[in-house]
């Protein structure tokens, strides 16, 4: 897949293309039923499936105080995406210049002139262009002004609460609380962080569970609580020993001893030789295990932390969260 991050690195003359807008955040069963769609309409008119989306999210732009936090961070956001099929994402750059752009020279520039559409696929509730105004009845104006046919996709409704579709803002309010569980079947998939491994207390270490602290999380951290997952490292590929490997994962404060910074740290159960300092990784939450507690002494939490891991062990070992998941 084609990443490219203006649109000056598209081939000159590239086309003909069916596009398709959006933020893209999670990239979940949604996205990719409309993803899965565009497609294959590309593959039937011989174009290249192309998505349009957008860094930083807009809302960080014009409501930075009140933004939702991202559930993905953009290099896996990119990495799903890719795994729809796409043929290419067109990243943009969203500052308030950009925003102040019209519909109109937004689709003439980026959608006509830039990725040859012949094809754009949207929501009903599309909005684009300055002030949000452009809208489905600009869209499809604007498709016979400049001869490209726009194709609506319908809401798409999961098993789990048929009245509801499945979106970004359902995913959040399942992280929120918790439900890792719930959130993967929404997502088609475990949710994940990444991060890059710090130096931290040492604590774990000293207790026997030696953990690899991330630093510089993107992705949503999910409510407190200790989680059954994996651990990926991102410069071994899975299906080394070592690339893809089972963890308990902490996340909060340590209330235990009194700590006051928000962490994620992972424990790869019997394994004390892995040094992953400074190393890239992704943890895969599977299902969250217990809430986060203060414990009367190191003693009571290191045997919770004994039943964590052999739970960890239990969880994992049933197998895939999402059968046919990414």
């Amino acid at each position: 897949m084609h990443r490219w991050t203006d649109l000056a690195q598209v081939p000159e003359g590239f086309g003909p293309s069916v596009v398709t807008i959006g933020n893209f955040d999670g990239v979940h069963r949604g996205h990719r039923a409309v993803l899965g769609r565009m497609v294959a309409d590309a593959r039937a008119v011989g174009g290249a499936a192309v998505a349009v989306t957008f860094d930083p999210h807009p809302a960080q732009v014009h409501r930075p105080d009140t933004a939702p936090d991202l559930i993905t961070g953009l290099a896996d956001r990119l990495d799903l995406l890719e795994q729809t099929g796409l043929d290419a994402v067109l990243v943009i750059r969203y500052t308030l210049e950009f925003a102040s752009t019209t519909p109109e020279d937004f689709v003439r520039t980026y959608l006509v002139d830039g990725l040859g559409a012949c094809t754009v696929v949207i929501g009903r509730d599309v909005r684009f262009g300055r002030g949000n105004s452009g809208d489905l009845g600009t869209m499809l104006a604007l498709g016979e002004r400049y001869g490209f046919r726009v194709e609506v996709i319908e809401d798409v409704h999961g098993e789990r609460d048929p009245a509801r579709r499945w979106s970004s803002t359902w995913v959040r309010e399942l992280l929120a609380a918790g439900d890792v569980e719930a959130a993967a079947e929404v997502l088609g998939r475990p949710h994940r962080v990444r991060g890059v491994v710090v130096h931290g207390d040492a604590r774990g270490r000293t207790l026997g569970f030696p953990t690899a602290n991330l630093g510089r999380v993107t992705g949503f951290v999910p409510a407190d609580g200790v989680y059954a997952g994996w651990l990926l490292r991102v410069d071994h590929p899975a299906d080394e020993p070592d690339g893809y490997l089972p963890a308990a994962v902490s996340i909060g404060t340590n209330p235990t001893f009194d700590g006051g910074d928000r962490r994620v740290e992972a424990h790869v159960p019997g394994r004390t030789d892995l040094e992953l300092y400074d190393e890239e990784v992704v943890v895969e939450l599977v299902a969250r295990l217990r809430p986060m507690v203060r414990f009367d002494s190191v003693e009571a939490l290191v045997e919770q932390m004994r039943d964590d891991v052999a739970r960890t062990r239990e969880r994992l070992a049933r197998g895939p969260l999402v059968p046919g998941g990414f």
